[in-house]
């Protein structure tokens, strides 16, 4: 009980030294307050563009394998040149992996391009068509708002059918109900049967917000689907509970059976998955999140100094009440817990203030703007053991500077 008055006397007392001095609080506020909004405020950004970075990869489909003419593993050894005379993938490779792979639960052919898309005087201009097989929604996740998907007989036989994003619905047809109505694409009419839901834009283009998808049938009526500007692949999907080692082991058997590779030859086909991306910006956050600590662990320890600076201030004005509390029986661990309190205390408030700036910032950024950032729990939890950590670390050589002092000096020297 005794320990515990001690500890709830300290506590007193460092908190009347702060609201009596308020100048010097808030001067010591400031510099812990800038150092953990520089730290914190990184590490929320990082955070932020890392979770929307993941949920775009995510989107690529983390079961997925793309078969393309190029690799997406880039780096400044590239070797290019023996991509170049590469076949592009074909329908006819896409109709051979759906009949031989038995570890596939979907293959879809895409190939995409970029055209205007007009409903009577409204137009859009480089409105980017998707052009798949039926198996399309059984690989990419997305909701129909309004209206439906292909059925199997529209896309085999491919009808002039269309499934339009919520950002071209509303650029074409404003409050008017789009189904059923016809658009044209480079001159060609296209009845609209779906609205895709709206899903906001992600890093790599892959919303289907600003597209038009079509029946890959109806599309090689009106373009070479062996075109290299029109980007074909092969998404292919594995079973429930198949590795993608696996899947791309298949995948990659079968696309040589096709190719007709002899052994010695090396592929000439792509197997890509999103995982080979992932892998890539896992290095680059880590040297952000590195760079984050560095910058602001500079401002930390220049607001550290600051507080034992004034923590030593504060000892040399209050030497002589020191003295008084020494000489009526106050213990050494009574005086440097005042002391440690109060630096703990200014350090872990600055730190507060800090965050509440950065919370603050993030509501301003999210209406501004498009990209959402949230300050986490644990960067919240983070800002302020840190602001501790530095009050204690700060604090430590003043308070006990003072709980060394002997009661007799301290009397006359204040």
């Amino acid at each position: 009980m005794i320990f515990l008055n001690q500890i709830k006397e300290s506590l007193f007392f460092a908190i009347n030294s702060l609201t009596t001095n308020k100048v010097r609080t808030f001067l010591s506020l400031l510099g812990i307050t800038i150092g953990i909004f520089a730290i914190i405020s990184v590490f929320t950004i990082v955070d932020s563009l890392e979770r929307k970075i993941r949920d775009s990869i995510e989107s690529l489909g983390s079961n997925v394998i793309y078969i393309q003419k190029w690799p997406w593993e880039f780096g400044s050894d590239f070797p290019w040149w023996k991509y170049m005379n590469r076949p592009v993938a074909n329908i006819d490779e896409y109709e051979e992996i759906k009949k031989r792979s038995k570890k596939a639960s979907a293959v879809s052919f895409i190939v995409s391009t970029s055209k205007s898309v007009q409903y009577e005087s409204n137009a859009t201009e480089n409105t980017t068509i998707l052009c798949t097989s039926h198996e399309y929604d059984q690989i990419r996740t997305f909701e129909i708002e309004r209206g439906r998907y292909f059925s199997p007989i529209e896309s085999i036989k491919g009808s002039n059918k269309a499934i339009i994003g919520e950002t071209i619905a509303k650029a074409l047809f404003d409050k008017l109900n789009p189904i059923g109505k016809n658009i044209k694409i480079a001159g060609n009419k296209l009845t609209v049967i779906g609205v895709f839901k709206k899903e906001g834009q992600d890093l790599f283009d892959n919303s289907v917000d600003d597209l038009v998808l079509v029946p890959v049938n109806y599309a090689k009526k009106i373009l070479d689907l062996n075109n290299e500007m029109l980007n074909p692949m092969i998404m292919v999907r594995s079973v429930q509970g198949v590795d993608l080692l696996e899947l791309s082991d298949e995948i990659k058997g079968i696309m040589r059976s096709v190719r007709r590779l002899k052994p010695i030859e090396e592929d000439d086909f792509a197997l890509n998955r999103a995982s080979l991306i992932s892998q890539g910006f896992d290095q680059l956050f880590k040297v952000v999140h590195l760079a984050g600590l560095v910058i602001g662990g500079f401002s930390i320890l220049v607001g550290g100094f600051g507080i034992a600076n004034i923590m030593f201030v504060s000892v040399k004005e209050r030497t002589k009440i020191i003295g008084i509390q020494k000489a009526l029986g106050a213990k050494k661990i009574f005086i440097l817990l005042q002391f440690l309190y109060e630096s703990i205390i200014l350090s872990t408030i600055g730190g507060a203030v800090g965050l509440f700036l950065i919370f603050i910032g993030t509501l301003i950024t999210n209406q501004l703007t498009e990209f959402t950032i949230a300050l986490s729990a644990g960067n919240i939890i983070t800002g302020l053991t840190i602001s501790a950590v530095i009050g204690i670390v700060s604090g430590y050589a003043p308070a006990y500077a003072a709980a060394r002092l002997d009661p007799v000096k301290a009397i006359s020297a204040g």
